[in-house]
């Protein structure tokens, strides 16, 4: 399972709405609210996971996680 930390990269960097982070990032409204609503993370584009990287001066795996079923 994927989990994503977007909410969390959000509240750290103070970007308070996906408006905000879609201005910043050039990243379509429709693809951040999948990751911050941790939906079909999966089908997300790697173009759209490094811009956000690029967005939050980040690591992917400070965005996504894997975690193993069950735990």
């Amino acid at each position: 399972m994927l989990k994503c930390n977007l909410r969390k990269l959000m509240a750290e960097h103070r970007i308070d709405d996906i408006s905000d982070l879609m201005r910043l990032s050039g990243i379509s409204r429709n693809s951040i609210n999948k990751l911050y609503r941790e939906t079909n993370i999966e089908t997300t584009k790697l173009e759209t996971l490094f811009k956000l990287c690029d967005t939050f001066q980040c690591t992917l795996s400070d965005l996504i996680e894997y975690e193993p079923e069950g735990k």
